[in-house]
């Protein structure tokens, strides 16, 4: 999904356009073109980078969000050239994408979010505990497929450490159902249209849309790094033959061209991430930015 959105100062002066949405910050003198700076980004970025990110003076962004094994992919076959790549999962930048350095800049937990108007999402409140919410029947579970993003396949992490947690070693094979699986960027509109009763999102997913959720356990939630060994026992293999293992949600991001104002939106991007991704619900923990592998001088 594309968007291009169009600032001047504080004053939105541009709307949705065909091929989506473009945010310029700062006005320019009349003939002059701010320069565009692409980001191909994971679909649980897509509503802060359009609505809450304040590129810099002058410069202009272009986002295009998906699942984030799917724009690492989209990238390592040179189907999209983005100056900047913003992904859920940094594991992706070592494989199936190599790239000589990153950022990390947030992280996330996983939740159980519900529907409280239809029956099922009214069942999800009423149970004995969320296992027992999403075994019911009547209850409809959406999830995205683990095979195109991080939050998919990170489902299934959660399934697995609570088979352990819960003592409940069928819980997995009891809940997971090819039916239930949409794109990460359209799931939670499945709650608007009432396809799903209850829905394995990011924390920011269900607060960015105001929708009530249940809080899991910090040895399930993929939250909390005094847990990372814990998490790091659970993994999947990615189509491309590509295993990634659990751990802590984190969201990272690298630059791969040196324009000025790529360099400029970037360091914005990983240096205000708590000032326009925590009142969506995201975590920025004072370590970030952190940076790994080759960084170049000018990050």
């Amino acid at each position: 999904m594309l968007f291009d959105v169009h600032f001047c100062g504080l004053a939105a002066v541009g709307g949705v356009a065909a091929g989506g949405l473009t945010a310029t910050a700062g006005c320019l003198g009349r003939g002059e073109e701010a320069p565009t700076v692409s980001i191909l980004a994971a679909g649980s970025l897509q509503r802060a980078l359009t609505t809450e990110f304040d590129a810099p003076d002058g410069t202009r962004i272009e986002v295009e969000a998906h699942g984030s094994a799917r724009v690492a992919r989209m990238v390592d076959d040179d189907q999209r050239d983005p100056d900047i790549v913003a992904l859920a999962d940094p594991a992706l930048f070592d494989a199936p994408l190599s790239v000589p350095w990153y950022a990390t800049f947030a992280n996330n937990a996983l939740v159980v979010a519900y529907n409280p108007q239809t029956e099922g999402g009214t069942r999800v409140t009423e149970a004995a505990s969320w296992p027992d919410a999403l075994l019911d029947d009547a209850v409809s579970l959406g999830r995205t497929d683990p095979d195109l993003d991080p939050l998919g396949y990170r489902t299934r992490f959660a399934l697995a450490l609570a088979a352990d947690h819960y003592d409940r070693p069928a819980l997995t094979a009891d809940l997971l159902r090819r039916d239930q699986i949409y794109p990460e960027t359209q799931l939670l509109a499945q709650f608007d249209a009432g396809g799903v009763d209850a829905a394995f999102v990011y924390r920011s997913m269900a607060v960015e849309r105001d929708y009530p959720y249940l809080e899991l356990p910090a040895a399930i939630n993929l939250s909390d790094p005094d847990h990372a060994s814990a998490y790091a026992t659970v993994s999947y293999t990615l189509p491309d033959g590509v295993t990634v293992r659990g751990g802590p949600i984190r969201y990272a991001a690298t630059r791969r061209t040196d324009t000025a104002a790529a360099k400029s939106v970037f360091e914005a991007l990983v240096g205000t991430a708590g000032d326009f991704l925590e009142p969506s619900g995201f975590t920025v923990r004072a370590s970030h930015p952190h940076y790994f592998g080759d960084v170049p001088p000018t990050a």
